[in-house]
């Protein structure tokens, strides 16, 4: 009998730790019982047991914000005795003003985190590792999830793509080629699908055809085309990708890639000019039926739908001619806990219930914010939904087989990827071969890698 209360006595102080004795190095445990856990119960004379507040961090545009609104309050209509206070900052701020308030010691219970943050701040200890409530919680299922979106979350104080969950996704992005369906038939071209893609011939031979006019009334067969694309279905990389030690920017299959980017305009003259660019973006010169095709992200889908006065689809990338192979970049942002949260666990139920609840994902899609981060959903009443694009299945051929994490992503800061961006203009514009400006600033872009693997072994080592 004594052997057995004790038991009995060790079991419910375990409970009441879990609830009770959460602290910002404590990582949460999931329920999956939201207003029963998070709401105890009360008799007629007790007064309401207070709110727990916590704070939620991100950017976005006025429709992200509106959406984000509404599915926050899905949250608070789930576990009614927590409430959240939603903070809005311009996302050219957002990095600045986390940073400010980290080291202020006022970091948000939960907030954005970009890919390209993550690792960072994961290494300097500035996340809650999630992995416990990730694998145990049971507001979703892990086989319900894109590994591939899952991965982009996870760090094992060395590389990302392994080891421990650091946060969830707010959303998950493909980037296909959306193209007019109206000049398409016009044109007569056929659109190629995931099971018959083009090759970079059939798409220059096709942007040929739908390149039409002059002056004001100029269409357009394309917009620029994806470097990250190109580069990777020609078999190139901008860094090695097994070390992310070595810069390859100067492998033939990388200047053959941006080679060919570059003579859509200079050469075919079937895409804008950069100045043609800078006066009119090829997003909005899609909008206005002035472009053919122009490879966007899924976030744009709410912004199609309002202002496109024509019919719209999604294709996938080309394959290269040389390798039969495509590829292109996904993208997501994710949702972060902060480690010195003093409220872990409603938190990770937050992050949770944003990135996976089955109301909160169909609220972000009927909004036209994002494709459902969960796979039924995805392949059943969204593809069934009747909401543009017809095309569905080139977003799922993306998540299951051809989409990759950015290599920029995948290091401890981006410099050496921004120097490399910083006057690629000089190739489009014809003043520079991409060989040449390849050659001209492999060293200088090697240096700040050399600098930004030094920094992680600073911070991770």
């Amino acid at each position: 009998m004594t052997k057995r209360l004790l038991s009995l006595m060790l079991a419910l102080v375990m409970l009441l730790g879990i609830f009770t004795g959460c602290s910002g190095n404590t990582e949460p445990t999931a329920t999956n019982a939201p207003a029963a856990a998070s709401t105890p119960a009360t008799s007629g004379s007790e007064a309401p047991a207070e709110k727990t507040k916590i704070t939620f961090m991100g950017w976005g545009t006025d429709a992200e914000v509106a959406t984000f609104t509404a599915m926050i309050k899905q949250y608070e209509e789930a576990y009614p005795n927590v409430e959240v206070e939603y903070i809005v900052v311009a996302d050219n701020e957002f990095d600045t003003k986390l940073q400010t308030m980290i080291g202020a010691g006022e970091c948000p219970d939960v907030f954005y985190c970009n890919i390209d943050k993550m690792m960072k701040y994961a290494a300097t200890g500035n996340l809650l590792d999630l992995t416990e409530y990730y694998e145990n919680n049971e507001i979703f299922e892990q086989g319900n999830v894109w590994e591939c979106l899952l991965d982009l979350y996870r760090f094992d104080g060395e590389n990302q793509g392994s080891g421990s969950i650091y946060a969830m996704p707010k959303d998950v992005s493909a980037f296909p080629i959306f193209y007019n369906k109206d000049l398409f038939a016009a044109a007569g071209v056929t659109p190629p699908t995931a099971e018959d893609p083009w090759d970079w011939n059939d798409y220059l031979e096709a942007a040929k055809k739908l390149t039409s006019g002059e002056g004001d009334e100029k269409v357009y067969g394309t917009g620029s085309y994806s470097l990250e694309s190109a580069v990777w279905s020609n078999g190139a990389e901008w860094v090695d990708p097994e070390t992310l030690s070595k810069v390859e920017i100067t492998d033939p299959a990388f200047t053959e890639a941006l080679q060919w980017c570059a003579d859509l305009h200079l050469v075919h003259g079937v895409c804008p000019s950069p100045a043609e660019q800078t006066a009119l973006s090829d997003y909005d010169r899609f909008k206005q039926g002035k472009l053919a095709m122009v490879g966007a992200g899924t976030w744009s889908l709410g912004d199609f739908w309002a202002n496109c006065d024509f019919d719209w689809d999604v294709m996938p990338w080309p394959v290269s001619p040389n390798t039969g192979k495509t590829a292109i970049w996904f993208g997501s942002a994710g949702l972060a806990v902060s480690a010195t949260t003093e409220h872990p666990l409603e938190a990770s139920n937050l992050c949770a219930f944003l990135a996976f609840n089955e109301d909160a994902q169909r609220t972000a899609y009927t909004n036209g914010q994002a494709v459902p981060t969960l796979k039924d959903m995805a392949y059943g009443e969204y593809t069934a939904s009747g909401l543009k694009p017809d095309s569905k299945e080139v977003f799922w051929d993306m998540f299951e087989h051809t989409a990759r994490l950015a290599t920029q992503s995948r290091t401890f800061n981006q410099e050496w990827f921004a120097e490399f961006n910083s006057n690629t203009a000089a190739v489009y514009n014809g003043e520079m071969t991409a060989e040449e400006y390849c050659k001209s600033i492999n060293d200088t872009v090697q240096a700040l890698l050399d600098e930004s693997i030094a920094q992680k072994a600073e911070y991770a080592g």
